[in-house]
């Protein structure tokens, strides 16, 4: 059998570009004619990469991971629950309004609007999302195994708020609010959680 032709492109350059066509257009607005020309490739090189333009999103969806991965080592990293979620919210308001980014987040961006024959792709980015949530979910069990929260503590609503806030800063971002006002949010929303004052009184 013959060998098939190398890729004439560098994927991780291409994926980059197609990333930033998803995340300013979401999936239905991101035409084959605008991924192909921003990747600088032609569409049967596409389909033969990555198969098909649900494909593409995945791989995409990939490499954004790979970027995230390094941010919620940092999250998780914190001393204590309330620094955790401290670091989590602030770095959604840097990061959902850096220039060097289109605004938002790509996993709340590219599902917004998605019409026949994309109804997968809303589900595919809430999975994505719900790593996340899981990530933190898992970090405030340890957190009140330890003892940094209170027993009546639930990790997995305190998960899910700051979850459902960072997909809120997300659509403000991309409605064009700025970093004074994310960081607003985050600090408004910071009030609710618990810190460890109440942690001590609710302590028996």
């Amino acid at each position: 059998m013959a060998m098939g032709r190398p890729r004439s492109f560098d994927t991780d350059t291409a994926l980059d570009e197609a990333m930033e066509v998803f995340w300013r257009h979401g999936y239905d607005g991101a035409s084959l004619a605008m991924l192909t020309k921003a990747m600088g490739i032609k569409p049967p090189s596409l389909y033969a990469a990555f198969g098909s333009k649900e494909g593409l999103l995945k791989a995409a969806l990939d490499r954004y991971a790979q970027r995230r991965s390094e941010h919620m080592r940092y999250v998780l990293a914190g001393a204590s629950a309330r620094e955790v979620a401290e670091r989590f919210l602030s770095s959604i308001a840097e990061s959902h309004t850096d220039p060097a980014n289109p605004p938002g987040c790509l996993l709340v961006q590219g599902g917004l609007a998605c019409g026949e024959g994309s109804e997968n792709i809303p589900f595919e980015l809430a999975s994505r999302r719900a790593l996340t949530e899981t990530e933190l979910r898992e970090r405030f069990v340890q957190a009140k195994r330890d003892g940094d929260l209170a027993d009546a503590a639930d990790p997995a609503a305190l998960a899910r708020f700051l979850s459902t806030v960072a997909s809120g800063m997300g659509v403000l971002a991309s409605s064009g609010a700025d970093r004074d006002a994310l960081r607003e949010v985050a600090r408004v929303s910071l009030s609710a959680f618990p810190g460890q004052d109440e942690t001590r009184t609710a302590a028996p």
